[in-house]
């Protein structure tokens, strides 16, 4: 099976031979590894000034970093993050960087990129105003949610008729480490039905869906659990996230991807990093539908010998028989 094989049977709840698949959304150590920019971190502001020649070569030099990237440290996925960030003016570069990805490296690799249109924890700009604007503007605050998916949706099926792209990975955080940013009635009344559609549209155009949110989730599970995604992505345990007890909970309705402890990789012992590595794939192996990987990403400032400490006890204990 090809990495990308692999990395689908695990979203689709199945075991495939050999070692469980493994990504990073995002692997931001690229200068470190490979002596390279890592796209997110390039600017695409002089862009229309640049020749077709000029442009394609930019494009080809991304799309190889992010196959450099997956070859070495044997990613499933390929997680795609334009630079300069998302939006509509980057779509026809994003296109041309998947294909690009394709020509390189055919159907090796599982290609996402982010698809959330759904509200995530505001940021310290914003969060007052749409505080105010859920208690005294709450029906302009869902019709918003509203028109935010259907535009997702129509620049999905964009998308889909370009082809290249296998899911969407939906990106907007939910949780602080303690708790939901909200209750769990008021997200069922602004989030969940509206992630409920988002997921639906996704799943009928043919795209696997993986739901990311860092944070205490269990709270909001039930409501994550019911639009149904593929997959849940980071299973937070700095949020009290438990890989046993997720497996135990809907480890037989959804895919697990995650757990592993990015802050002990940043700040604990090499003991500690490795053990959180290992107890993810003791709990979350069993009977698949599992994917290995961090908690969040690879960071900027994390060390890279802890990333591959905690990739040699994937190579040596996360193998099925």
């Amino acid at each position: 099976m090809t990495p990308r094989e692999k990395f689908i049977t695990a979203l689709e709840g199945g075991q495939c031979e050999g070692r469980v698949p493994h990504f990073e959304l995002v692997f931001f150590l690229t200068m470190e590894a490979f002596g390279r920019i890592h796209p997110t971190q390039r600017y695409f502001g002089q862009w229309r000034q640049m020749s077709q020649s000029e442009r394609g070569l930019h494009i080809r030099d991304i799309a190889d970093l992010y196959i450099t990237t997956a070859q070495h440290y044997e990613h499933s996925a390929i997680f795609f993050h334009p630079p300069g960030g998302w939006n509509a003016d980057t779509d026809e570069e994003t296109m041309r960087v998947f294909d690009a990805i394709r020509e390189q490296s055919g159907m090796e690799y599982f290609l996402m990129m982010h698809g959330d249109a759904t509200y995530s924890v505001p940021d310290g700009d914003s969060m007052m105003q749409f505080v105010s604007d859920i208690a005294d503007k709450p029906e302009e605050i869902k019709d918003r949610a509203k028109r935010q998916v259907e535009a997702a949706l129509q620049r999905g099926e964009k998308y889909k008729a370009h082809g290249a792209l296998d899911g969407m990975a939906l990106c907007s955080d939910y949780c602080f480490n303690n708790a939901p940013f909200l209750s769990p009635r008021m997200f069922d009344e602004f989030v969940t039905p509206y992630l409920v559609e988002l997921v639906a549209g996704y799943r009928e155009m043919g795209f696997y869906v993986i739901k990311h949110t860092d944070g205490n989730i269990m709270p909001i599970l039930d409501s994550l659990m019911a639009a149904k995604p593929h997959a849940l992505h980071s299973l937070d345990p700095q949020g009290g996230v438990d890989m046993a007890e997720m497996k135990k909970l809907v480890g037989d309705k959804v895919c697990l991807i995650g757990n592993v402890n990015c802050g002990l990789l940043d700040t604990g012992t090499e003991e500690q990093a490795i053990e959180s590595a290992r107890y993810a794939l003791k709990h979350g192996m069993p009977n698949g539908g599992y994917i290995f990987s961090t908690s969040n990403c690879i960071y900027t400032g994390m060390a890279l010998k802890r990333y591959e400490l905690i990739l040699d006890v994937w190579r040596k204990e996360g193998n099925y028989a």
